[in-house]
């Protein structure tokens, strides 16, 4: 009998498992643990969560529908590598999501929460600052970037904004965007620079400024990580 009872704590079984295992899956491709364009093969991923090769196939089917992954001759399931021209559509509508929800927090927002984002930017600024120096910092259980982006969406209070902007963050290897403000000096400076104008806007009440601000912050955001893509396509295998 396959031992199923790692996965969460309990034995699961049937649609469950398949959930869970998708899950974890997603969890490494999103983390870079397994990256764009590496082979997800069937046995490996088997053997390392404790399952039989059926949930596994039946995972990878439901990341390839999500878009995640895609199926290639001669190579089987890989991380997918996504095209440039759909990372910038999808930013575009990230940028009028994420624009209504820095509306819609400032007038409900705190001056406790005003200070967590205060907080997360500067954390994601010093973060990112030591490992571009090489220096090995304690990591957070999220990028303190994702952190000041799903507070503002949490103060929001608005779950389907909340749900639609994290669909479209599940899509793209979050791995990818943190490594962008690493490796870049000048993006991070512009990164911090551009979340300290929001929070302006919104300790200014202005909805109108931290609306636009959000909206050229997020639109800058995937034309970065549209320029990686298009470099990074270039380089990987394809089959």
């Amino acid at each position: 009998m396959v031992d199923t009872t790692g996965l969460a704590g309990t034995e699961k079984s049937g649609n469950a498992l398949v959930d869970d295992v998708a899950a974890r899956i997603r969890e490494r491709i999103m983390s870079g643990e397994i990256p764009i364009g590496a082979q997800l093969r069937q046995a490996e991923l088997a053997s390392d969560f404790g399952v039989s090769r059926t949930p596994i196939r039946e995972a990878l089917r439901q990341l390839q529908s999500g878009g995640l992954i895609e199926v290639l001759p001669n190579r089987g399931a890989v991380v997918r590598v996504p095209a440039p021209w759909e990372v910038r559509e999808a930013y575009e509508v990230r940028a009028e999501l994420e624009s209504l929800a820095a509306t819609r927090a400032v007038s409900r927002i705190t001056q406790a929460e005003l200070e967590e984002l205060r907080q997360a930017n500067q954390s994601m600024y010093d973060h990112s600052s030591a490992l571009s120096r090489g220096e090995n910092p304690a990591s957070a259980d999220r990028p303190a970037n994702d952190v000041f982006h799903t507070l503002i969406l949490t103060i929001a209070a608005n779950a389907r904004l909340a749900k639609a902007v994290n669909d479209i963050n599940e899509t793209f290897p979050r791995n990818v965007s943190s490594a962008l403000i690493v490796n870049d000096a000048r993006q991070r400076e512009e990164n911090h620079r551009e979340h300290e104008r929001i929070i302006a806007a919104m300790v200014a009440g202005d909805t109108e400024t931290a609306g636009r601000e959000m909206r050229e912050h997020v639109l800058k955001a995937g034309e970065h990580l549209a320029h990686w893509y298009e470099r990074r396509s270039s380089t990987v295998f394809r089959g």
